[in-house]
């Protein structure tokens, strides 16, 4: 069996768009994107008049006055990650005086976004390959039902998923960080969650199992990212900037406790790369979405034993 595995495109179309090929690419029977899928933030166009358009990007104002141009912004942007929306001024005037309207627009549009992706992998990866997709951490609850409905695309959360023979568990949380997102919890809390996904196998023999974590353990090279002080800066030691382990605690004590076959996880964009914790291999395969980089692994398992190199689209 081989598995394609990617995750945290952060709503990056050009991303997805790289993921629906890569299976056919890499020859892969299993493709996975695991954590993350949404992106951060709305970015408003205004329409001041029917062929002018501004937006102000990352506090940089660019102004359209062709619709080549402007069709080129909204590539651009979406395959950033973000969410373009066109505008009128009063439009606009009218979403900030709404109490809520803002929120529930951000839904609509990353709902819609999901809805396309879904849509797109049905079309575009051969109908033999399994497909599994979960949102991570960052993610709102609106898009799950989107991938719950799907015909064909696998939702592999609180449940176990026979992955070509291979039982799979999954947990999307991940222990507290400082942007307070929606899927997050103390270690105590990401302990009770883990044990109650291995409770839901029905032997006690982890050999084969697969493991879908999103949040990498603690400690194990998968997990470095920058430090930040108490006012979420980056730590810095004179010109560079101090980096430590955040991965969980829990999740290192249970592939310790359990021993499965394979750990598959994310979440920390910075530390792709494979490590051994005793017989389980895990494997982050780290992500560059803002660039339009689709970072994977492919992941060869051949009678128990486990293979996995990383791949870049």
């Amino acid at each position: 069996m081989r598995i394609f595995l990617a995750a945290d495109p952060h709503g990056s179309q050009q991303t997805w768009e790289k993921m629906c090929r890569a299976p056919k690419v890499f020859k892969a029977d299993v493709a996975m994107m695991c954590g993350d899928l949404t992106g951060k933030a709305i970015t408003p166009i205004i329409q001041e008049k029917e062929d002018r358009w501004y937006a102000q990007p990352h506090g940089s104002r660019k102004t359209f006055k062709k619709q080549k141009d402007l069709d080129n912004f909204v590539k651009f942007t979406e395959d950033e990650g973000y969410y373009p929306k066109i505008l009128t001024p009063e439009d606009l005037a009218k979403l900030k005086e709404t109490p809520g309207a803002i929120t529930k627009l951000f839904e609509e549009l990353m709902v819609k976004r999901m809805q396309l992706w879904m849509d797109m992998a049905n079309e575009r990866i051969p109908e033999e390959v399994m497909v599994v997709v979960n949102p991570g951490n960052d993610d709102d609850y609106s898009i799950d039902e989107v991938i719950k409905n799907d015909p064909r695309v696998i939702y592999p959360l609180e449940r176990v998923v026979d992955v070509r023979g291979y039982p799979m568990i999954s947990l999307e949380w991940v222990n507290n960080t400082p942007w307070d997102t929606h899927r997050e919890c103390s270690e105590e809390e990401m302990l009770e969650k883990l044990e109650a996904e291995f409770a839901r196998l029905e032997t006690d023999d982890y050999s084969n199992l697969l493991c879908n974590f999103h949040d990498p353990p603690h400690n194990s090279g998968l997990d470095i990212a920058p430090t930040l002080d108490e006012d979420f800066k980056i730590k810095k030691s004179g010109a560079m900037e101090v980096l430590g382990p955040v991965g969980s605690h829990s999740v290192r004590a249970v592939i310790e406790k359990y021993e499965p076959l394979l750990g598959m996880h994310g979440h920390i964009h910075e530390s792709v790369g494979y490590r051994e914790i005793g017989r389980t291999l895990c494997v982050n395969p780290g992500s560059e979405y803002r660039e339009g980089i689709l970072k994977g692994f492919i992941i060869n398992i051949d009678d128990g034993k486990v293979t996995a190199g990383r791949v870049e689209l």
